[in-house]
């Protein structure tokens, strides 16, 4: 089973269709959490401290904080960068099945893209 926390933009659609398939899902939303409007680098900090894997559309600025942390050899314990123009069925698909065949900390100090 892996942890995720979903960023503030993140597609509410894909975060309740996961619930709807798993209700016993691990996963937060930053707003959850107390993070709301804080920066990209406060929230992979805090997913770090917290061991959530991050799922995000933003490319822009996520990745690259994501693999600074890498380098800088601080803890990243993922980060799934989601298409936002993917299928919105084939991202839950894509997690559940994430979620059902790894364990979480197969995917440390990696970005992996999805859909798969």
């Amino acid at each position: 089973m892996v942890r995720l926390l979903s960023d503030e933009n993140f597609n509410g659609r894909i975060v309740r269709g996961l619930f709807h398939q798993r209700p016993g899902i691990d996963l937060v939303r930053v707003q959850d959490v107390g993070l709301s409007g804080v920066d990209d680098l406060a929230v992979l900090e805090w997913a770090a401290q917290n061991d959530r894997i991050v799922l995000t559309h933003d490319r822009n600025t996520m990745v690259g904080f994501a693999f600074n942390r890498v380098v800088a050899g601080q803890p990243m314990p993922g980060l799934f960068m989601v298409d936002d123009l993917a299928a919105i069925g084939q991202i839950i698909n894509d997690l559940l099945l994430i979620d059902d065949t790894t364990e979480h900390a197969e995917w440390a100090n990696r970005v992996e893209y999805l859909p798969l």
